[in-house]
């Protein structure tokens, strides 16, 4: 494999921070507590915590991957570890290692937490992913299988790319080798997880756009083997055909949704909650962060939500987070949840370039 080194890439995108943060309106469940880790984390997207207790960040416009070292739930330093990549937005830790997605190409930054004050270049695990911008950047994490999964949008709002290369998410192992498409039908994974109680696979999906205010819903789907197909292009939410390519296909042929999500709420990042901070009612449910609607003429989203699955069933969904959007104007925009050692639970915003720690402190 060849090192590939961080040159400067220059990307339009823009995040927004003017907004002041105003956690006293965030509303959650009694008991629950949010406040600030850091703000210091531009444009702050996908997390990992490394095996010594740092936080990688990645991000969208800014082009840097982050580390944020923690003592205790205290932030002792930020450091940017790389720059200049694009697209830089999915992290994951591995056997001491930091895999990074860069649009096209999987990096891995070896032994990272040993070399966290010094210019390491990434080394090269696989660059043949497409290079479309349009839904080009990538969430991706390791299953219990030892495979890193790696979804690839759709380059486009609606269309009908090779299943192959496009709409859909694949995986491999840690040196690129053993590439495989795992689902497709999949027009823009950007979170997954897998249940600790199976070890199965559940993903959100972003619907398309251009339908309508309230269609269709983004999705959270349920794979637990290889080779489902969950209807992009031909059939949305499960229930409604396209209405381009809808008469290529029957909805019935397609594994439908576990849960719609809502429309247009850009359900992102999402883990099981796997802690034991929280009430025991909230032990293996499912955390969404939903990044708002960019389109939608009655702004939608901009909260985490709450999935309650028991034997593979969504039996409850309602919010768990919510007050990011005021009125018709957000001042953040969840985008990953991570599950803390200690049971808290870390929430990422690139509008604001901040990361929230919520916490359970029941009042005696």
């Amino acid at each position: 494999m060849r090192l590939i080194t961080l040159g400067i890439v220059f990307f339009s995108a823009a995040f927004n921070a003017s907004a002041a943060i105003q956690l006293d309106k965030i509303k959650l469940p009694p008991g629950f507590e949010i406040s600030m880790l850091t703000d210091k984390v531009p444009n702050a997207r996908e997390m990992a915590l490394g095996d010594k207790g740092t936080l990688f960040v990645g991000s969208m416009a800014a082009g840097n991957v982050y580390a944020v070292s923690l003592e205790g739930d205290h932030v002792a330093q930020v450091r940017t570890i790389a720059r200049g990549l694009v697209l830089p937005v999915g992290v994951a830790f591995h056997n001491g290692d930091l895999y990074v997605s860069a649009q096209n190409t999987i990096l891995r930054y070896a032994n990272v937490e040993s070399f966290l004050d010094k210019s390491e270049a990434g080394q090269v695990v696989k660059k043949d992913f497409p290079d479309d911008k349009h839904h080009g950047w990538k969430f991706i994490a390791f299953g219990p299988d030892g495979m890193l999964y790696v979804p690839v949008g759709a380059p486009c709002n609606v269309c009908e790319p090779d299943p192959n290369k496009y709409a859909n998410i694949n995986r491999m192992k840690p040196d690129g080798s053993g590439f495989e498409v795992y689902a497709t039908g999949v027009r823009n994974s950007v979170g997954f997880d897998w249940d600790p109680r199976t070890r199965e696979m559940w993903f959100t999906d972003n619907g398309r756009d251009m339908m309508g205010d309230d269609m269709p819903s983004d999705e959270l789907n349920f794979a637990p083997k290889k080779g489902m197909n969950f209807g992009f292009p031909y059939c949305h939410q499960g229930d409604t055909p396209d209405p381009e390519f809808g008469d290529k296909h029957k909805c019935q042929e397609f594994t439908p949704p576990a849960q719609k999500l809502g429309p247009h709420v850009a359900a992102l990042g999402m883990r099981f909650y796997t802690g034991s901070m929280f009430p025991a009612e909230y032990k293996n449910n499912i955390l969404i962060a939903q990044h708002g609607s960019w389109n939608r003429s009655k702004k939608i989203g901009y909260r985490v939500m709450r999935a309650v699955v028991e034997n593979n069933k969504v039996v409850k969904y309602e919010v768990f987070a919510e007050g990011w959007l005021q009125g018709e104007t957000p001042w953040g925009r969840p985008d990953d949840v991570l599950v803390m050692p200690d049971g808290s639970l870390l929430v990422s915003d690139d509008q604001a370039g901040a990361i929230y720690r919520i916490v359970y402190r029941p009042k005696k």
